[in-house]
């Protein structure tokens, strides 16, 4: 997007995933590294959001938040390609175990700190 090139979406773009923010892994590895319960010791767990974002919403996510540096991104529309042979169409990760043994609940959501991110990306884009 920020290059003006075409984006391309495989399928109709209601897809969807669990998409996770960086800090919603580095807030599990800081509550689980001191944790004392046994439980939840050797136990692998699931670091994710606990909910759906389409790849219609992520990519209307980072339109929204480069519109206004980048204009031309006003009318920007992805490019429909056929649905890959042997993707799933949702998928949703259970973080009930992390949550019960470890007190884990995501502090950001998919769409709160893109903007953030959004700006590591360009700096470091730019700096190359």
């Amino acid at each position: 997007m920020i290059n003006n090139e075409p984006v391309h979406i495989n399928g109709d773009g209601l897809t969807s995933r669990d998409f996770c923010y960086i800090d919603n892994a580095v807030q599990m590895h800081l509550i689980a590294a001191p944790s004392n319960n046994s439980d939840a010791t050797n136990q692998v767990n699931n670091v994710v959001v606990g909910d759906r974002t389409t790849l219609n919403e992520l990519c209307e996510h980072l339109r929204s938040h480069l519109a206004d540096q980048f204009p031309y991104l006003n009318d920007f529309k992805p490019i429909y390609c056929d649905f890959r042979a042997g993707d799933i169409h949702h998928s949703i990760a259970d973080i009930s175990k992390a949550n019960q043994l470890l007190g884990y609940e995501p502090s950001h959501r998919t769409g709160e700190r893109l903007g953030e991110a959004l700006s590591w990306y360009m700096k470091d884009t730019s700096e190359k």
